[in-house]
């Protein structure tokens, strides 16, 4: 292939065309907005469908001819996340884990461009009343949650990168395929005081051999490429609606917080690999049949493998209930609400006793019949 100059995006801000202050993207529209004045401007739409990159020409030649992204970035000292800066900032906080930022250690860093996201839906006040929804849904919740303190200030709206993948796989298994039987069995019980003798049906397992191959293709295996939140809340964010991708226009981008990729897309495909790992199980034992299945070798190979990168809008932020602060990540397309909750250890206690009360009621009755 051959290489030529690398195309450079620089994100900024857009300045009003009635009053000059920096326009920020207004959420579920196609629009930057001037909170002061109320001026609206249209953002630019793009046609075309979004690109599939080869991932192995990628790593292979690093396609210096692809379009690279040019930002400020500024990284946290505590949790290592690397995200921009709005114009004219003179003190910030990591939004992830509110540590004060160095900005004077601020750097322009190059990455590679998102060809796609989703833009923000919901604004704060939306999707701050999406958590009190969350808030209300909660088992086994202090009564007096609803008051705790939601940290608004660090209540922030964040482009997260991720990569997804599609690629054909063929995957030869050698394994076994378990059978039912049933057989008679004798045993003995006690009955009015006295032993008697009877016979039950007992289920056996048959194995036979098995092998075979399973083909499948994989279509937008989704893998975040953050370190700064947790997997099990942030892969609870899903579904995303990827059908309504819009290709990358930096506009969408303004009054938001954009983190550079922290997983690289080397990694990001490995991740993606273990994904798939679970349905390609799935397919293997479809494919073995019978009533049960042991997969002894699975051999899967990946072909014809493309890549995006894309941003997906969430909300993050903290609230603080009894001196303790508890994170939550919102959707900021569907207003899902994931993250970390206080129980009540009183009402799970007393939840506890009128189950045993049940059981011990059920017990009784049934001994007395």
């Amino acid at each position: 292939m051959e290489n030529t100059a690398e195309k450079h995006t620089d994100v900024g801000t857009f300045a009003c065309s009635n009053c000059g202050a920096d326009l920020k993207y207004k959420p579920d529209t196609e629009k930057l907005n001037c909170e002061y004045c109320g001026t609206e401007n249209e953002i630019p739409q793009i046609e075309g469908e979004i690109e599939e990159l080869d991932f192995n020409a990628f790593l292979t030649e690093k396609l210096e001819s692809e379009e690279i992204l040019t930002e400020k970035f500024v990284k946290c000292v505590s949790c290592g996340a690397s995200s921009t800066l709005g114009a004219n900032i003179t003190s910030a906080k990591c939004p992830y884990c509110a540590t004060p930022l160095i900005l004077e250690q601020a750097t322009e860093e190059s990455v590679i461009q998102p060809k796609s996201l989703l833009p923000f839906k919901f604004d704060k006040k939306q999707a701050k009343a999406e958590f009190g929804k969350w808030v209300k849904k909660l088992w086994f919740a202090p009564n007096d949650l609803k008051k705790a303190t939601l940290n608004f200030e660090q209540f922030k709206g964040i482009y997260i990168p991720y990569w997804t993948f599609d690629t054909d796989t063929n995957t030869k298994y050698i394994g076994q395929r378990g059978v039912y039987y049933y057989v008679t069995e004798s045993y003995s019980t006690t009955e009015n005081g006295k032993s008697v003798t009877k016979t039950r049906q007992v289920r056996r397992t048959r194995w036979h051999s098995a092998s075979g191959t399973v083909k499948h293709f994989f279509d937008d295996i989704l893998t975040v490429a953050t370190k700064s939140l947790p997997e099990k809340y942030i892969y609870k964010l899903e579904p995303w609606d990827l059908e309504n991708l819009v290709p990358f226009e930096k506009s969408y981008l303004s009054g938001f917080i954009t983190e550079k990729y922290q997983i690289e897309l080397g990694e990001g495909f490995e991740i993606a690999k273990g994904i798939a790992d679970n349905e390609i199980r799935q397919l293997v034992r479809r494919d073995i049949g019978g009533d049960e299945q042991r997969i002894t070798t699975m051999n899967t190979n990946y072909k014809d493998i493309t890549f995006k990168h894309l941003l997906l809008p969430v909300y993050v932020s903290a609230f603080k209930f009894k001196n303790k602060v508890f994170q939550f990540l919102v959707n900021g397309r569907t207003g899902e609400v994931q993250g970390q909750r206080p129980y009540s250890w009183v009402k799970i206690t007393l939840a506890v006793i009128v189950v045993l009360i049940v059981v011990a009621v059920i017990a009784y009755f049934a001994n007395n019949k």
